[in-house]
């Protein structure tokens, strides 16, 4: 467990990290990594297996206490690689998209998040960029000042290396935001925060998990929700730009392209073909 969470999982963070320098590193998926590892290697030795004895069809049989079971396939490619096992196949599982908000429940929760005025503007500004935008919690919690423009009297906001302008009254909730509604209330919190939602540890951001509490007390839930928006975005945008507007993995904007019946295969193949070639 020590090799690999050190020389695979940790290793992979780090050079990820250099690739993308930013104000956090995701670390949700190794986390995962090694939770399966570790679950997996306990339920070897409840059943009296060694990593170095366990057979295909105990791989079959782990895989089948649940869809969490298949995180384990990194680690027993890796074991395999280093001759800690025999070579064993962990198939991957059927991608779903999984349960999205209904269409018209979204756009009565962003018409009301956009026009009623006794909700907080931190919660209306968030549910908004996650409901029209599909951006994470994880994203929209990190988000700085820096991001949001103002330019020939427009307001753009700037997920990746696009600014992507905003409509009324979402730009005007943001600039309010920004001028007057973030409430730092942690103790020897700065009068003054490069971050769009301040949270209650001096100089950090709002926690990905305390912003989906919030939601989810108004009704919105992120997954679900994020799903809505862009199932919409993806049946209207080719794949290439819903990757570079949205800030998404070219792989990632394909899949939600292709599960939302967007005919798209030529942007597709481009985006492909620049994808590989930046490799």
């Amino acid at each position: 467990m020590q090799a690999y969470a050190t020389w695979r999982v940790l290793r992979r963070l780090r050079r990820r990290a250099e690739r993308n320098p930013g104000p956090r590193t995701s670390t949700r998926h190794a986390r995962v990594q090694i939770r399966a590892a570790a679950d997996w290697l306990a339920w070897l030795a409840e059943r009296g297996i060694g990593l170095a004895d366990c057979r295909q069809a105990d791989v079959d049989g782990w895989l089948a206490t649940g869809p969490a079971a298949y995180d384990v396939g990194d680690f027993l490619a890796w074991a395999g690689e280093h001759r800690h096992c025999r070579t064993l196949h962990v198939p991957r599982p059927g991608r779903r998209s999984g349960t999205a908000t209904d269409q018209d429940e979204r756009w009565a929760i962003v018409a009301r998040l956009l026009h009623d005025d006794t909700l907080q503007p931190t919660d209306r500004v968030a549910g908004s960029l996650l409901l029209l935008y599909g951006q994470q919690l994880s994203r929209i919690t990190t988000m700085t000042t820096d991001q949001i423009l103002r330019r020939d009297g427009a307001v753009l906001v700037r997920f990746g290396q696009h600014d992507l302008p905003l409509p009324e009254p979402l730009a005007g909730l943001l600039l309010d935001l920004i001028h007057t509604g973030r409430h730092r209330t942690g103790v020897g919190s700065p009068t003054t925060t490069r971050w769009l939602f301040p949270g209650q540890l001096p100089g950090r951001p709002l926690t990905a998990a305390r912003l989906g509490a919030r939601l989810r007390n108004l009704g919105i839930h992120a997954r679900a929700g994020r799903r809505a928006a862009l199932f919409h975005l993806a049946a209207q945008l080719p794949a290439a730009v819903l990757a570079d507007l949205l800030h998404l993995a070219p792989t990632t904007a394909v899949r939600w392209v292709r599960d939302a019946g967007g005919d798209w295969s030529h942007y597709a193949a481009q985006l492909a073909r620049s994808h590989n070639h930046k490799e």
